[in-house]
């Protein structure tokens, strides 16, 4: 029977993504409670057709195939079909209230969205606070509150320094801490390293909470290279937008290259935070395809990462990083 559930979502899979691209509405929703009422759990629908389609839009704008307006318009959607889902399969909740939340200046909401509805459905009596949520408005609220646990999604690596703020923050109240999401890493290396338990999916998160969630004394390194780096934030932006050719460039091109410049010293610090070179690395490469897509010449990265090299020459750990990305050999 599993099986054929899954084929029956398999075969739904190929029309789910033609409504996203048609932005239709109405027919994505309608596919989604056709599959319920041919006897798909609402969690299949939710974890192996919303969430594989949410990312292949994802893959679509990263390879410049899609533009931001068609990925928010089928982020949209899939928002719609999740509630619908919900709106029809509403059981009473027979566990314990948690709290999942975005961490304050996370975007990316459908994914822990995705996570609370599989969570409601498994029993939990679950609130969910969407996007970016201030972690002082969080903090008062698991103070009211007191819930068994609160899930925190990160979605970007480069925002790992805040989630921790965040986590300890949370962690004061008392109140169990369990995170998701891709920026903790695909297996939770980086939760690991900030010392706060991981599930990589809904049902993993689900198992976890039926357990006391753990918390380990976090394994950062304590130094003073981090918050220096931060510092020189706007001045090695200012030192390659100095060293760039920017006169053929659009006033919307010169935003969008400082905006990437920024990210680039975010995923930077990120990296040096939790003393993991494959943090930026794995950035890098996730840069290059978006510029490559889009036909920026790559040799722009590697004058970046240059230009930051020299500036950070006395910083030992950020230095190695750019070295190892960019080939990059100090001069006399």
């Amino acid at each position: 029977m599993t099986a054929v559930l899954a084929q029956t979502v398999d075969s739904a899979y190929p029309a789910y993504l033609r409504c996203l691209d048609e932005a239709d509405e109405n027919g994505a929703i309608e596919l989604a409670l056709a599959l319920l009422d041919g006897g798909v759990p609402a969690d299949t629908v939710l974890l192996s057709l919303v969430a594989p389609a949410q990312a292949q839009v994802g893959q679509w704008w990263q390879r410049n195939e899609w533009s931001v307006a068609q990925e928010h318009a089928a982020t949209h959607i899939s928002e719609r079909v999740v509630a619908a889902v919900g709106a029809t399969v509403r059981p009473r909740p027979t566990r314990e209230r948690v709290v999942v939340a975005c961490l304050d200046g996370e975007w990316h909401a459908l994914p822990p969205r995705l996570v609370a509805e599989v969570l409601r459905l498994d029993g939990w009596d679950v609130t969910f606070l969407g996007a970016s949520v201030p972690s002082a408005h969080l903090v008062s609220y698991l103070h009211r509150h007191d819930p068994r646990a609160v899930l925190l999604a990160c979605a970007l690596p480069m925002r790992l320094p805040h989630a921790f703020r965040a986590i300890e923050a949370c962690r004061r109240t008392d109140v169990p801490v369990l995170v998701g999401g891709r920026g903790f890493g695909s297996d939770g290396r980086w939760a690991h390293r900030l010392g706060v338990a991981f599930a990589a999916d809904a049902r993993a998160a689900s198992s976890a909470l039926a357990s006391p969630v753990s918390s380990l004394a976090p394994s950062l390194v304590d130094d003073s290279e981090y918050p220096a780096l931060l510092a020189a934030r706007v001045e090695l932006i200012d030192l390659v937008l100095d060293r760039l050719d920017l006169t053929r460039y659009s006033p919307a091109q010169i935003d969008a290259t400082t905006a990437d410049l920024g990210y680039i010293v975010d995923s930077l610090a990120a990296a040096v935070y939790v003393d993991d070179a494959s943090l930026f690395a794995e950035f890098v490469g996730w840069l290059r395809e978006v510029l490559a897509s889009r036909g920026v010449p790559l040799h722009t990265v590697t004058l970046t990462f240059d230009v930051m090299a020299e500036r950070l020459r006395d910083f030992p750990r950020a230095y190695a990083i750019l070295r190892a990305e960019s080939g990059y050999s100090p001069t006399a």
